[in-house]
């Protein structure tokens, strides 16, 4: 049988080329047992074939292909063979990975991508104040937020120095221990609406206030690097408290430096790591952490850690927030390329706002595409029920499980609100954040449902929206029920139909001769003289059918083998025994565990005696065969109707 996918000729996965087609311009091109075929789709597949095959063929060769191919088609459909459980499922599964690239911005993903490994390639050196915005807070709420954010900006803008005004305004717990400063952000290192705050906001300035899920931020970016790759270092650290006395940090500072010199002296690093380090987490270690790029240290130990530049170099005693640190180089990582990055970029990209920014976008478009129109006057209804109702979410949508209201508008079809209850009680919404009051917590589940149905609706428009989509979809049903149905017509059955393979290699025998002397019969290795002797002798009575089977089960046991015995066809250097005996090489080695062989049968030279000679050959013949008779049938069984005017205005490129 011939492998499925190799069948499908019709080959599935060119570039999709979305665009819409007028109908008026596709006319029809042929009709196949009354069913209409459009110049669009021959057009597209005669045009990806010809591009795909070294052996391009004429129009008129491939009117012929495709009415043949349309003609098979027919005939699986007349046995219903897509109709079948397995069919509809194959295909359902084929056109929702098809779909995907449909449903969704891929050149924005591809811009944010590019974006993210820039970011990642490059640091921004950060300071930051932020003011928060209690869960829940009205847009009057908010807006009195964002305004003193403004007053604190014009202060800074007006010369106020940045860390104390941090100090004085920011709601960041770690204010008072770093006057705001963040050190050096990359990629993924803060959340996204922050990140891209600082890298669009030049060295020296301050940002605009920028709303996250925290509140507003003011963001000063104090400069920019390159990105310096990654690094293994390991450490001996000696903490020093928050709380801790001038003395004891003095004391804390003289031991570092006696451990440091000790190291330098040709002390063990990993040893005194595992004695000395006050660090737990990595003392047992000898000292060794995870790999770091920069944003994953804090500022000090990271420039300390990147400004070594051989393997096994140490620092001197670094002084960080957190004490000093020893600091030795093990490995080192340049850059990587956008390509071999791409992988985890994407999966980072997946849990963050970059996840759903190419869906949200996507969906705005399709918004104003199609007209929609939100509700608002029922969704404040909703919203008041909620906030008496929240967070028993499934009392809520119970609740309005029979609302027959509009809730949206899109494309002329309205939406009733029992839908989005139905969406709520089937599960399809995760509970709300609880830091989110019961208007936000609908309000997100309200535009998760919507985006939903706008996708829903957008998938089931992909067919007549997109030609290559729908042309896509065609050849893919065409070609699942194309080769199902050729195999119970020709491949299978002609594999399996021995009395034709016969008859038909009878008839035309003179076609097929051996391009290289074979033998044909059994090939005999035995342990010795005696059990060779017994062997011949059991085969002359034993019949043809059962003889392989019925000398291995008399002569070997579970445990022993005292014989091999096969049937076969064999050219030279196939089996060592053949050779040996068949063809005359007595150089060919024999199996040392079995060392008496023999062969019975004969050499063919140049004619096959039996289509099993040439079973390959005969059997691919005996399939044409079939497949000429049967398309022949075909033709005299539907009907075909092929208008040459529309023919003459195929586009050939």
């Amino acid at each position: 049988m011939k492998n499925k996918w190799l069948f499908l000729f019709w080959c599935i996965g060119s570039s999709l080329v979305c665009t819409a087609q007028d109908k008026n311009e596709d006319p029809e091109l042929m009709k196949v047992n009354g069913k209409s075929v459009k110049r669009s789709e021959f057009e597209y597949i005669y045009n990806k074939n010809n591009q795909q095959q070294l052996d391009k063929k004429t129009l008129d060769e491939y009117v012929t292909l495709f009415r043949n191919y349309k003609l098979k088609v027919a005939e699986a459909e007349a046995n219903g063979i897509d109709t079948t459980r397995a069919f509809i499922n194959e295909l359902a599964g084929y056109r929702a990975q098809l779909a995907k690239q449909y449903l969704v911005d891929t050149r924005l993903e591809e811009q944010l991508l590019k974006e993210a490994y820039d970011r990642m390639r490059e640091s921004v050196e950060v300071s930051h104040i932020l003011f928060r915005v209690a869960p829940g807070a009205t847009p009057e709420q908010k807006e009195a937020v964002r305004q003193t954010a403004l007053s604190v900006l014009d202060q800074i803008r007006s010369g106020a120095d940045f860390a104390e005004m941090a100090r004085k305004y920011s709601d960041d717990t770690s204010v008072a221990k770093n006057g705001g400063y963040l050190g050096y952000i990359s990629g993924f290192r803060t959340i996204y609406p922050f990140e891209t705050a600082a890298y669009n906001t030049p060295v020296g300035e301050v940002s605009e206030p920028v709303l996250t899920s925290a509140g507003y931020h003011l963001i000063k970016v104090s400069g920019r690097r390159t990105d310096r790759g990654e690094i293994l270092t390991a450490q001996i650290m000696l903490l020093i408290p928050a709380n801790a006395s001038d003395a004891f940090k003095e004391a804390k500072a003289q031991r570092a430096q006696e451990i440091y010199t000790e190291v330098m002296q040709g002390a063990d690093f990993a040893g005194m790591a595992r004695d000395f380090s006050d660090d737990k987490t990595s003392s047992d270690k000898g000292g060794v952490l995870p790999w770091i790029s920069v944003g994953a240290a804090v500022k000090e130990y990271e420039d300390a850690a990147f400004a070594l530049q051989n393997k096994g170099d140490i620092s001197e005693p670094v002084l960080s927030p957190y004490g000093w640190h020893i600091i030795k180089l093990l490995d080192r990582h340049e850059a990587k390329t956008l390509e071999e990055m791409k992988a985890s970029i994407q999966l980072r990209m997946s849990m963050d706002e970059r996840g759903q920014y190419p869906r949200n976008v996507w969906v705005e478009k399709l918004k104003d595409e199609y007209g929609y129109t939100l509700n608002t006057d029922e969704l404040q209804r909703l919203e008041k029920l909620a906030v008496a109702m929240f967070p028993a979410d499934s009392l809520f949508a119970a609740t309005i499980k029979d609302n027959r209201n509009t809730l949206f508008t899109l494309n002329g079809k309205e939406y009733p609100v029992s839908g989005f209850a139905a969406y709520m009680l089937a599960g399809n919404l995760r509970k709300r954040n609880v830091s989110s009051d019961a208007v936000t917590a609908l309000d997100r589940f309200v535009d998760i449902y919507v985006a939903d149905r706008i996708i829903r609706y957008e998938n089931s428009r992909l067919e007549e929206k997109y030609p290559d989509f729908r042309h896509l979809m065609n050849e893919y049903r065409d070609g699942m029920m194309l080769f199902e149905i050729s195999n119970r017509e020709v491949w299978d059955k002609a594999a399996r139909d021995e009395a034709g393979l016969e008859s038909y290699f009878k008839k035309n025998k003179k076609h097929y001769t051996l391009e290289s002397p074979m033998y044909k019969g059994y090939v005999v290795s035995c342990k010795n003289q005696t059990v060779a002797d017994a062997v011949k002798k059991r085969m002359k009575n034993l019949p043809e059918e059962s003889l392989v089977a019925a000398v291995q089960k008399e002569f070997n046991t579970d445990s022993t083998v005292v014989v091999s015995i096969e049937k076969g066809l064999y050219l030279r250097g196939d089996n060592p025994v053949v050779d040996r005996h068949a063809f005359k090489d007595k150089t060919a080695t024999v199996d040392a565990h079995l060392p008496v062989s023999f062969v019975s049968g004969k050499v063919l030279k140049k004619n096959p005696e039996s289509y099993t000679d040439v079973r390959g050959a005969v059997t691919a013949d005996y399939q044409n065969y079939l497949e000429t008779q049967w398309v022949e049938e075909l033709s005299r069984k539907y009907p075909v109707e092929i208008h040459e005017d529309v023919l003459k205005t195929v586009n050939k490129h």
